[in-house]
């Protein structure tokens, strides 16, 4: 290497500053990590290789033996990682290491400060791509030396992580970058091994990073009798997992290439790994994940499998290999028979690439089924962290709306705690029951406490509670299950009465017609209609909608996506058996013109608002009347 005179000193970005300090302030104490983050980092520069080589073979160099080296020197205290990938340019060594995004420092930062776990800032680590500068963690000094392929000259970079870096032309031969630790000393309290030692480096790669699929190879030295022999060993298996039998793989390592790969501190909850031979051959490593990330149903949330070609990896996130709502999987996709310059334009046209989404949505799908039906609290587990995103899939894959239906678990009122299925549920129906009744809102304690379940209840019907706001989106789509329909109990009309209860309440109706309408026309702006009911046992009143109406809840979340606009008008339904409605009628009928019953209407409608979770339609005009009507009465 020869290095230019003339240098320039930079600045780091002031983020990056602030990342260095936390790096070179013992951020954790699993030091060790920095290893595996330097050769992901080595990896992923001999992936780009031999991705852009396939357009441009000349970048290859007669040199095609893609590597990653490790080079210790115990009495300089050096340890060196060289590639021979894609290498960078002045200006890439500049926008990689001089500059980091803002919300990786930001997050770091607000994390060490709360107290987190090793665990959680490794995560964060790898989640941010900082991984370069925990070089800071075990050396006081890191010089980088790299030249991109088919490009003059090298760069040398330097840095103690003091806020400034140099950089200067060199020379090199051979394509590339080597990183050159100038490591502390060992401190095993702090978590610094001593790193020069080749065993310690062999456990942490073989612990970190034995599915790379490039050798990393150390140059070992050893003394026989009067001779120092110098060899290459290869420290990692290198064979990808996913091509091994799955009787030579065991569960631990299925976990740590997971956690490796995917940045994960958990192992993940289920492990999904198939073959297909035949005219379409790929092979396949699934993972879900034991948590959803934070942003899992944020519409920019990016995901995606790494598909492979022949080994090569091809993109790094392929959508269209699962659909949207399986977003939550990771996993790896190998297939020998897509070719090695596809492109994702070419990607959405691709028959074998729908076949493979195709078979590996099945695939999911009947090993989520053989969980829920064998280990109903291992699959607990992951509805509680993913069953909203499988919800989505019943509103969009029709091709599989069978196999998610089965799968789907709801609250309901004949457990305070455990979830149903459907197919539970129909189980339990009442032997005159023909429908599935539900009520949505927007939490179970406000729809348990419904008045419109009070008939329910009084007979024993068992009622689904949807909290979820796609819920409502779901029952758009799912209008049967096992022959029965499903059934709104806060829409329409019910008939939960026997013929004399119902010819009951259609004479009633007839009898009180005046007075109904004159309620109606009372509240005209917020309700289309006024009817007696036999849904209510103790309350006097509540609000429903017709069969077409949106709930209370969907309708609020519509109102903040449009910024407001008018409100649906909905149906009030009295119970004629309130001593309420009966004091009412009355008095409407010895005087149709009293003032007080106008403003009885409209207590009555913030009364079933409130019933429902619902906002009041003039809080201060509620509270006025409420105070009237004490002082009347007191």
């Amino acid at each position: 290497m020869v290095i230019e005179e003339e240098t320039e000193i930079f600045q780091f970005q002031a983020e990056t500053r602030h990342l260095l300090d936390l790096m070179i302030h013992s951020l954790y104490t699993n030091k060790e990590i920095f290893l595996r983050e330097l050769i992901s980092n080595a990896s992923d520069a001999l992936d780009r290789l031999r991705f852009e080589a396939i357009m441009k073979p000349e970048m290859m160099e007669d040199d095609a033996k893609l590597e990653i080296r490790l080079e210790a020197d115990p009495k300089a205290r050096t340890l060196t990682i060289s590639d021979n990938g894609i290498g960078m340019s002045r200006q890439e060594v500049i926008d990689n290491i001089g500059t980091i995004a803002k919300s990786g420092t930001r997050d770091l930062r607000a994390k060490i400060k709360e107290g987190a776990s090793d665990e959680i800032l490794n995560e964060l680590i790898g989640q941010f791509g900082v991984g370069f500068y925990s070089a800071f963690m075990v050396a006081d000094k890191v010089t980088l030396l790299t030249r991109r392929a088919v490009e003059e000259p090298a760069t040398y970079w330097e840095s103690s992580g003091n806020g400034e870096y140099i950089l200067s032309e060199a020379g090199k031969h051979g394509r590339g970058t080597s990183i050159t630790l100038h490591l502390k000393p060992v401190d095993l309290e702090s978590g610094i091994d001593d790193f020069t030692d080749k065993w310690i480096l062999a456990r942490t790669i073989k612990r970190y990073s034995d599915f790379v699929s490039y050798p990393i190879v150390y140059k070992d030295e050893r003394v026989e009798g009067s001779d120092i022999v110098v060899e290459d060993k290869t420290l990692n298996s290198m064979k990808p997992i996913w091509v091994r039998p799955q009787s030579e793989v065991t569960d631990d390592e299925y976990a740590e290439f997971y956690k490796h790969f995917f940045y994960d501190t958990e192992a993940p909850w289920k492990t999904i790994a198939a073959k297909a031979e035949g005219r379409l051959e790929y092979q396949a490593l699934l993972f879900i994940p034991s948590k959803a990330p934070r942003e899992l149903f944020y519409h920019a949330f990016e995901s995606g499998l790494r598909l492979h070609a022949k080994g090569v990896l091809i993109i790094e996130k392929c959508a269209d290999l699962l659909p949207r709502y399986l977003r939550f999987i990771k996993g790896v996709v190998d297939s020998a028979d897509l070719p090695l310059n596809i492109s994702r334009q070419m990607l959405q046209q691709e028959r074998q690439i729908k076949q493979i989404q195709k078979w590996l949505t099945k695939k999911v799908l009947e090993t989520l089924q053989n969980v829920h039906d064998n280990d109903p609290d291992k699959y607990l587990s992951f509805w509680q962290q993913f069953g909203r995103a499988l919800k989505e899939g019943v509103t969009s894959d029709f091709d599989n709306k069978n196999e998610l239906v089965s799968l789907l678990l709801f609250a309901s009122s004949d457990d305070p705690e455990k979830l149903t299925s459907l197919k539970d549920y129909v189980a339990r129906m009442k032997e005159d029951q023909k429908e599935i009744f539900y009520l949505a809102g927007e939490s179970r304690s406000v729809v348990e406490n419904s008045p419109h379940l009070e008939a329910f209840k009084d007979k024993g019907y068992e009622v689904l509670y949807l909290v979820d706001p796609v819920d409502e989106l779901v029952v758009q789509f799912l209008t049967e299950f096992d022959g029965k329909q499903l059934k709104s109990v806060g829409k329409g009309t019910v008939k939960l009465g026997n013929e004399a209860e119902e010819e009951e309440i259609k004479k009633k109706q007839e009898e009180a017609a005046e007075f109904l309408q004159f309620m109606q026309q009372s509240l005209d702006e917020y309700v289309k209609d006024v009817r007696l009911t036999n849904r209510l046992r103790t309350s006097p009143v509540c609000l429903v909608g017709s069969e077409i109406d949106y709930s209370p809840q969907m309708e609020r979340l519509l109102q903040i996506g449009k910024g407001g606009g008018p409100k649906q008008r909905r149906i009030m339904e009295l119970n004629p058996q309130h001593p309420i409605f009966t004091k009412m009628l009355a008095r409407y009928q010895q005087q149709k013109d009293d003032a007080m019953l106008v403003k009885y209407a409209h207590l009555l409608l913030g009364y079933g608002l409130i019933a429902e979770g619902s906002d009041l339609v003039d809080p201060v005009e509620f509270n006025r009347l409420v105070a009237e009507l004490m002082e009347q009465s007191s």
